[in-house]
């Protein structure tokens, strides 16, 4: 009996965590496939921008939006560390830290010190810092070389996207870079995380008390255009409301001198996104990095010549794939899917051994594949919710044998049951679904009506599925998340129309019809970034003019049938004070979407 017991209870823990299992992986495939998804519309923006060049009146002010306040520029390199001094007054009550240059290791530990207690630099340090930085970056190579001779290993990290504590974690762990300890932090610093900026200071720091110590490769987030969307830009300027425009110009120029890759050994590759079948090392190395200002739209706007653009969206949006060849990458819309084959050729070409590259959520922060020649590293643990996933490192000794260091930064999940962290990230997965759902209504409930001849309001649950993949084009596993969104009647069909019921617009304005209100709701990212970039002294208005003709021009460009009428009524309902100017992000802000149950509980 007892052994009965002891194997009844065993079965059931055995269920019990793979069904927990089973939520944990559906709910990280929810959150990537949406960050694709999101990615997608990103890169769509720079064809947006090429169309606006073809089509619009004034072709010389839309030519402008690069060269423009909004797209910041160069700040001038005549402004030494003297000069900032003159102009920026740092105030007797600022009690943060005081740098001086050329900078000192008690410099950089005086940041740490002051970033754990949450301090800010001032502008004025910041600005010298990132001048400091591009000197000394203007005369690195595009591909550094390092060797483990020098040192016992080095450590490479993946993508922090923000994540301080993982990065102080990292330096607890594993020690702070010097002569002795030296490191390779591979791309995406910033985004998406509320510390983009400290982490940048602390990195650049570093850099400089190191320059041969601490290197730093490129990221596809280390981009103008995506630090707009993806919250970046929106932290420098409110830690910095003063200066961050002078900020974001000089960073802009900072980023474009980022190293593209890195060699260790003759043998081993790091960058942070992957190759393709066209990947040229000698070329990478050859060309004028610093005119790749923003790889996400340079392909269409910038440049004429094609091979250098496609180059630089290869190694810093691609991804391998177990399968031989090399495809477009339509998941993330940039870049392309490379297979063994692809990796191989590269390989032999260039006599390597390994590929290290990042750019890729990794529930254990790490992966192999291609036979253990590609590892991807990702060093931001929490990414997608707290306890989401585990952060890792790798350590490469003079004999290039990768030693791998997993961590999770732990606020809150250690006092928490497996249960209870599997239910936060997975309640956290639904609830961006449902709301990429509602943002896609219209054409979700055509495509239900095409199964439901009878107009009875359900279908079977292989029609549901088939409806939800063929509008949203996510490849997730919609009959198995089907009980957590649409409600099914005793016969087995799902009533469709329950998807919507417990969303809804968030601040309905009455003049905009239900299918405007749909489309500036499932658009409301890109005309945000749009009217921030064409918004150019940044007071947040622009011209009644200027957003109709971009807004007409927008929906032309996606083949979205909405009448001009109902625009231009909706335009001028909301020109509160009739000067002939509107506040866009206010008027964004009235088409997100809210839960209704959520709403209730506060």
């Amino acid at each position: 009996t007892v052994i009965r017991a002891a194997i009844l209870i065993q079965k059931w823990y055995r269920f019990t965590m793979a069904r927990l299992e089973m939520r944990r992986r559906y709910s990280l495939s929810i959150f990537q496939s949406i960050e694709y998804a999101d990615e997608q519309d990103q890169l769509q923006l720079s064809n947006f921008f090429t169309f606006m060049l073809d089509h619009c009146t004034h072709p010389d002010s839309v030519s402008q939006i690069f060269t423009s306040p909004s797209a910041p520029q160069v700040v001038d390199e005549g402004l030494c560390l003297k000069e900032f001094e003159k102009k920026i007054d740092v105030p007797d009550s600022y009690y943060g830290p005081r740098l001086s240059f050329p900078l000192t290791v008690e410099d950089a530990n005086a940041l740490l010190h002051a970033f754990r207690n949450e301090q800010l630099l001032h502008a004025r340090y910041v600005l010298q810092l990132l001048s400091e930085t591009r000197r000394v970056l203007k005369e690195m190579p595009n591909i550094t070389h390092l060797s483990t001779s020098y040192s016992k290993e080095i450590t490479v990290c993946g993508d922090l996207h923000g994540n301080l504590d993982d990065l102080l974690l990292i330096f607890y762990k594993n020690g702070l870079p010097s002569e002795q300890n030296r490191y390779v932090f591979n791309g995406d610093f910033v985004d998406r995380g509320k510390n983009s900026m400290e982490i940048l200071i602390i990195l650049f720091a570093f850099l400089l008390i190191y320059p041969n110590d601490l290197h730093l490769n490129r990221g596809n987030h280390e981009d103008y255009i995506m630090n707009l969307r993806y919250g970046f830009t929106k932290e420098v300027s409110k830690k910095y409301k003063d200066h961050w425009k002078q900020i974001l110009c000089l960073l802009r120029d900072v980023f474009s001198w980022l190293p593209l890759a890195t060699i260790i050994d003759s043998k081993v590759l790091i960058l942070h996104g992957g190759i393709s079948d066209t990947t040229d090392l000698d070329f990478l190395n050859a060309l004028e990095r610093n005119k790749v200002r923003d790889p996400i739209h340079v392909r269409v706007i910038l440049f004429s010549f094609k091979n250098f653009p496609v180059q630089i969206l290869d190694i810093l949006w691609s991804d391998p794939r177990s399968q031989n060849g090399c495809t477009p990458n339509k998941c993330r819309g940039g870049g392309c899917y490379f297979g063994p084959d692809v990796t191989a050729k590269l390989f032999e070409r260039y006599n390597l051994k390994m590929l290290i590259r990042s750019h890729e959520f990794k529930p254990e922060g790490y992966e192999i594949s291609h036979d253990g020649r590609v590892i991807t590293i990702f060093s931001a643990s929490n990414y997608y919710e707290e306890g989401s996933n585990r952060g890792a490192y790798i350590k490469l000794n003079p004999e290039l044998t990768p030693r791998f260091v997993q961590y999770q930064v732990s606020k809150y999940t250690r006092r928490q049951k497996l249960r209870e962290r599997v239910g936060t990230i997975e309640s956290s997965a639904l609830k961006s679904l449902r709301e990429k759902i509602y943002a896609h209504r219209s054409e979700l409930t055509s495509a239900f009506a095409q199964y439901d001849i009878n107009g009875t309001g359900r279908i079977s649950v292989n029609d549901w599925a088939a409806a939800m993949e063929s509008v949203l084009q996510l490849e997730l596993p919609w009959r198995m998340l089907r009980s957590q969104l649409a409600q099914m009647n005793p016969d087995g069909e799902v009533d469709f129309m329950s998807c919507f019921y417990d969303l809804k617009m968030g601040q309905p304005i009455k003049e905009a019809q239900p299918a405007l209100a749909e489309t500036l709701c499932r658009y409301r990212k890109d005309l945000e970034i749009i009217f921030n970039i064409i918004d150019k002294d940044h007071s947040g208005l622009i011209s009644l003019e200027e957003f109709t003709q971009t807004w007409r021009l927008f929906t032309s460009h996606l083949g979205i049938d909405v009448q001009d009428d109902s625009i231009d009524k909706l335009v001028l309902s909301i020109d509160y004070n009739k000067d002939g100017h509107i506040d866009f992000n206010e008027f964004l802000e009235a088409f997100h979407i809210v839960h209704r149950l959520e709403k209730k509980a506060t």
